[in-house]
C-alpha cells in the first residue's frame, strides 16, 4: 500500500509542475482533453508499477487511447494519472491521481490523490478506508473514514461539476434532495467516504480507470457503486456491444442504508 500511496504523490508532484506552467491542451479523437500533465504523470505511474508489481498488467487511460492495451486478466491495475482535465485546466484545484487494483471484476484497492488539495484517501477490500493531508510530500496522520446513513431531512447528493444532464435533472425530482453539492473528479466519490453525501448518481458517461479507485475506498468505507438495475458496478468490461470497452453504464454511488 506505501508504494502505492509514495507513487501517487511522485505523479501529483509532476502534475504541479505542469500546472503551474504555462501548458498547451491536446483534445483526443473522443473529444476529452489532454495536457502534459496527463501523458508525464502516467509515464511515472507506469514505471513505478513495472517496479511493484511487475507482473500486473495495467490499463492506463492514455496508453489505451495510444492504443497499448494488455489482453485480458482477471488482476489489473486500472489508472487514471489526471482525472478531472477540465478542472485541471480551468486551475479550480478538484482533479485527482487514481491508481486502482481489480481482481475478478472488483476494486480491490484504491489510491486518489488530489495534489492541489493536498489531501489523499486510500483502501479496499483488506484495507480500511483512510484519508490525511500531504505535507511537503509525504503523508501526515492518517484518518480513518466511513459512510453515514442519509438523515430524515433528504439526500446530500454530490454531481459533477463539468458533466450534468438532463437524466439527473429528472433523478433529482424523484427524491427528497437537502443539498447538492458540485465537485469535479473521483472527489465525489471521497466525499461519500467520508460522510459529508449520501448519493453520487452518474448519468454521463464515464471510464472505468475513472471511478475504479474512488470505487474501491467507497466501498471499503461501508457505500455502494450499482448500476441502475440494481447490479454492483463490474470492471474489466471489453466486447461490450452497446460501448466500447472498459466504459461504465450510468450508476449510483451511495452510502450505506440509502436504497435510491
Amino acid at each position: 500500500m506505501a508504494d502505492l500511496l509514495d507513487l501517487s504523490i511522485a505523479a501529483g508532484a509532476e502534475i504541479m509542475t505542469v500546472y503551474a506552467s504555462e501548458f498547451d491542451v491536446e483534445i483526443k479523437p473522443d473529444a476529452s482533453p489532454v495536457t502534459q500533465a496527463d501523458t508525464r504523470a502516467e509515464a511515472i505511474i507506469l514505471a513505478g508499477l513495472a517496479k511493484i508489481a511487475p507482473d500486473i498488467p495495467v490499463v492506463a487511460e492514455e496508453s489505451v487511447a495510444a492504443g497499448r492495451v494488455p489482453p485480458p486478466s482477471d488482476r489489473f491495475f486500472l489508472v487514471d494519472p489526471l482525472d478531472g482535465s477540465k478542472e485541471f485546466i480551468s486551475k479550480n484545484g478538484e482533479f485527482t491521481v487514481n491508481i486502482a487494483l481489480i481482481e475478478e471484476g472488483e476494486p480491490v484497492l484504491g489510491v486518489v490523490y488530489a495534489p492541489a488539495l493536498g489531501r489523499i484517501w486510500w483502501g479496499g477490500k483488506a484495507v480500511p478506508a483512510q484519508s490525511a493531508q500531504v505535507e511537503q510530500g509525504k503523508i501526515a496522520d492518517s484518518t480513518p473514514i466511513a459512510v453515514v446513513a442519509c438523515g430524515p431531512q433528504g439526500f446530500r447528493v454530490v454531481g459533477s461539476r463539468s458533466h450534468g444532464t438532463p437524466e439527473l435533472d429528472a433523478y433529482l425530482e424523484k427524491i427528497a434532495v437537502c443539498d447538492f453539492v458540485a465537485a469535479g473528479s473521483s472527489l465525489k466519490f471521497c466525499l461519500l467516504a467520508e460522510g459529508r453525501a449520501d448519493l453520487y448518481p452518474r448519468f454521463g458517461r464515464t471510464m472505468e480507470w475513472d471511478t475504479a479507485a474512488g470505487d474501491a475506498i467507497l466501498r471499503a468505507a461501508g457505500g455502494t457503486v450499482v448500476t441502475l438495475d440494481g447490479a454492483v458496478l463490474r470492471y474489466g468490461k471489453r466486447d461490450q456491444p452497446s460501448d466500447s470497452d472498459f466504459a461504465n453504464p450510468f450508476f449510483i454511488a451511495r452510502s450505506t442504508g440509502n436504497n435510491n
